[in-house]
């Protein structure tokens, strides 16, 4: 497919702005917070679900050919373009006043990740990609991404959202990756990635995601540089157990102990 045909990167910023306009006004106030498991806590808010919508509005209004999938309100439209979409990427973090969420919005062109954008209005930065390179703009700024060139664990800074995700063997194969790195450090969901991107962290390790959860942050990733696949070295755009990493030499050693 031409690139050229590709939505641009101020569209991208039109869905973040939609987006922000639902997040921020509500962060820190106390909202309602609804459980979507009887299992489990798996919290969802008004913010959630209202992002979404204004992001699925803009998109139709202006794509409506476009295929739609997110985390609130389900999938619509088939074909070779479709957006993927977390409105509140880090809900837990959200509810609790702390502002490492982000909203993800991401292009898929006939299943892979091209466009992305992760926004996060509290701190007034956004990191994207437009199918070319990626950047980041906060308060100083706009900047474009470049990861570390970090090739050794043993001087790797690793993210990882919580090791309660990882279960039994995996748990011991996550755990060595931690035994060999030179720091690593827990909970903040979508941001890890976009560190990663910016050259602050090296390796990003997690497990269970869906595809809303990584779609939008693989272009931002790859096109600074780095690498995004599954534990098997697949591609990540369906989500399951994914490992960032800044260089293929650092990419193969974390698979070598987890993969």
């Amino acid at each position: 497919m031409n690139p050229q045909a590709l939505p641009d990167a101020e569209f991208l910023f039109r869905l973040a702005e939609a987006a922000d306009r639902e997040t921020l006004p509500r962060f820190r106030q106390s909202g309602v917070v609804d459980n979507k498991r009887a299992e489990s806590f798996d919290p969802v808010t008004e913010a959630d679900r209202e992002a979404e919508r204004a992001i699925r509005a803009l998109i139709a209004a202006t794509y409506p050919e476009h295929a739609i999938l997110g985390e609130e309100h389900g999938a619509v439209g088939e074909g070779p373009l479709r957006w993927v979409i977390d409105p509140i990427d880090g809900t837990r973090a959200f509810i609790s006043g702390i502002p490492v969420w982000g909203t993800l919005i991401g292009l898929l062109v006939e299943g892979r990740a091209r466009l992305g954008i992760m926004s996060q209005p509290f701190t007034g930065e956004r990191f994207w990609a437009d199918g070319t390179a990626s950047f980041r703009q906060d308060r100083t700024g706009r900047q474009r991404n470049a990861v570390r060139p970090t090739t050794r664990l043993e001087a790797a800074t690793v993210f990882t959202t919580s090791p309660r995700l990882f279960q039994g063997a995996l748990l011991d194969r996550f755990l060595a990756i931690e035994a060999a790195a030179r720091l690593t450090r827990f909970g903040t969901d979508c941001y890890a990635f976009a560190m990663l991107a910016a050259g602050q962290v090296d390796l990003v390790v997690e497990a269970g995601l869906q595809p809303y959860d990584i779609v939008a942050l693989v272009p931002i990733i790859e096109q600074a540089g780095g690498i995004v696949t599954t534990f098997d070295g697949g591609r990540p755009e369906n989500g399951g157990h994914i490992v960032a990493a800044a260089t293929p030499e650092l990419h193969a050693e974390a698979l070598r102990l987890i993969g």
